[in-house]
């Protein structure tokens, strides 16, 4: 058992498991550990790099129409994210990533131009809404799939904390911006606005944002074999003494760079095209369907509830913030209210921060302590500060805020800081869980936990405010932070039992079963 993670007697390499570092002589059992490629640091890079370089408003509009119509406004735009990532991360796993952040891009902008454009009517705006969410589906899909394609295990921490960075921070601190506009200019400029910047950032895409995947040599992925015979993994090179993995005694087996040849060069006409080739020869309707059957994967589910309420919960409290803030005692303006964002804003910086300093050194440390092992489950502490800020935060928020003739506007911004803090800590830790455990099916690992956080969010923007108007603010928030805080103690399980449940489902294979592997 390494550090409180139960070892399985089923296969003799569990996918996702790796081996970091020669701390010990764990790696004494990789007889090809020589040949293995290394950071500066000397750490064993996972995935093993080859020699192909390719390895690489919230809005605040009000209308007549009612304050659950305004909250729909975000929850329709939710939705479109929701329902277009089914279709965007099969046309990712066929055809890669790029011409989706492009289509992405461009559906961004002409949306925007059309939501500014709506002017009063309710059914164009909310239309341009969900299209909007429709164009961002790409970016919340895939981008934390991207970044385990650039990059090796013991670096993923810090970029998936900027990832979700950009994604949080900018979510949080756009109303701050959009309550002043709003006032000076008007609502429609945040449209305008938003069109301006995508449009710009347009060329930044087409230049600098290269294709990602490729078809991969599973020979040099350490961590993502399954194995229950190794006497069949190696045998003896008669000639060196060496030993070899059995598949490279294949004639017949090529490499990937053999397949798909020399990589083009940065800006060559191949590497600006929308595309560049097929990366899978699967249906593109069965992968299609992938997603659906891995909500009864255990380790995918675990991931999809603990950030998806707590992103849920997050909503709910920006459907409260502007009722509670715009009404008696405060009686704040719409630029007030905007301003009230900046706690949520600081609580994503120093969740990005705390991320950034935990992820990857937590891990570092526990596999030199477990001898140079590195388990997917160490990403699973990072639950712990999730627990211990957001649901603080949770609770804190539904206290002060159903009290504000008592603690008027500042606990509540601050705890709203600290749930925001605690959501950033979690939605790293389960992003990070998928890649690293499950890296052949993260991409849709990640479509499940964009449709559960969406869906989610979708219902409460529904219904909430009607919840929080007859419940009460301070008894509903008591029982979602109770929630999450039982959500959270299933940590524990997962941490305890991962390993046996990423065998379990290696032998038992959920899509090879349904035939759509």
């Amino acid at each position: 058992m390494g550090l409180g993670v139960l070892n399985d007697s089923h296969l003799e390499h569990v996918p996702g498991t790796a081996t970091l570092n020669d701390f010990t002589d764990a790696t004494a059992g990789l007889s090809h550990s020589a040949n293995l490629k290394r950071g500066k640091d000397g750490i064993i890079l996972v995935p093993q790099p080859s020699d192909h370089t390719a390895n690489s408003i919230l809005l605040k509009v009000y209308f007549v129409t009612g304050f659950t119509d305004v909250a729909l406004l975000t929850g329709y735009h939710l939705l479109g994210v929701g329902v277009a990532g089914f279709i965007f991360v099969a046309s990712a796993r066929v055809w890669g990533k790029r011409h989706l952040y492009l289509l992405g891009t461009v559906v961004i902008i002409i949306t925007s131009v059309w939501g500014g454009a709506s002017n009063h009517n309710y059914g164009s705006l909310m239309a341009a809404r969900f299209f909007q969410g429709v164009g961002l589906a790409p970016f919340e899909a895939l981008v934390n799939a991207s970044v385990g394609d650039l990059y090796f295990v013991h670096e993923r921490g810090k970029r998936m904390a900027v990832t979700n960075l950009s994604l949080f921070g900018g979510a949080f601190f756009t109303p701050v911006i959009v309550g002043k506009l709003t006032s000076s200019l008007n609502w429609q400029w945040s449209f305008y606005l938003l069109a301006i910047f995508a449009a710009a950032m347009l060329p930044l895409v087409i230049l600098f944002v290269p294709e990602t995947a490729y078809v991969r040599d599973q020979r040099a992925d350490t961590a993502f074999v399954a194995s229950s015979e190794p006497e069949e993994l190696h045998v003896k090179d008669q000639q060196s003494g060496s030993r070899v993995s059995s598949v490279e005694k294949q004639p017949d087996q090529r490499s990937s760079e053999a397949i798909i040849g020399p990589p083009p060069s940065f800006f060559s006409k191949e590497s600006l095209m929308p595309f560049n080739g097929r990366k899978t020869d699967e249906s593109f309707f069965k992968l299609l369907l992938r997603p659906f059957p891995l909500f009864f994967h255990l380790g995918i589910f675990w991931a999809c509830i603990t950030q998806g309420t707590i992103i849920g919960w997050t909503v709910l409290i920006g459907i409260v913030l502007g009722g509670i803030m715009l009404g008696p005692p405060l009686w704040f303006t719409e630029v007030e209210t905007g301003y009230m964002y900046t706690g949520a804003f600081i609580g994503a910086l120093l969740g990005f921060v705390m991320a950034g300093l935990l992820s990857d050194s937590t891990a570092r440390l526990m596999a030199k302590r477990n001898g140079g092992v590195y388990e997917p489950e160490f990403r699973i502490v990072l639950v712990i500060p999730m627990l211990v800020f957001g649901c603080a935060g949770l609770y804190g928020f539904g206290i002060t805020a159903n009290n504000t003739w008592r603690y008027h506007w500042f606990w509540p911004d601050f705890f709203f800081a600290l749930e925001v803090m605690g959501m950033v800590l979690g939605a790293v830790a389960s992003a990070l869980y998928i890649v690293d455990a499950h890296r052949e099916i993260a991409v849709e690992g990640f479509t499940c936990l964009l449709v559960f956080k969406n869906i989610l969010s979708f219902g409460l923007t529904f219904s909430g405010w009607g919840w929080l108007v007859n419940a009460g603010i301070r008894p509903v928030f008591i029982a979602i932070s109770s929630v999450q805080v039982a959500i959270c103690c299933l940590s524990v399980l997962m941490y305890v039992f991962g390993k046996k449940n990423r065998s379990f489902f290696a032998r038992h294979d959920i899509l090879k079963m349904l035939k759509l592997e």
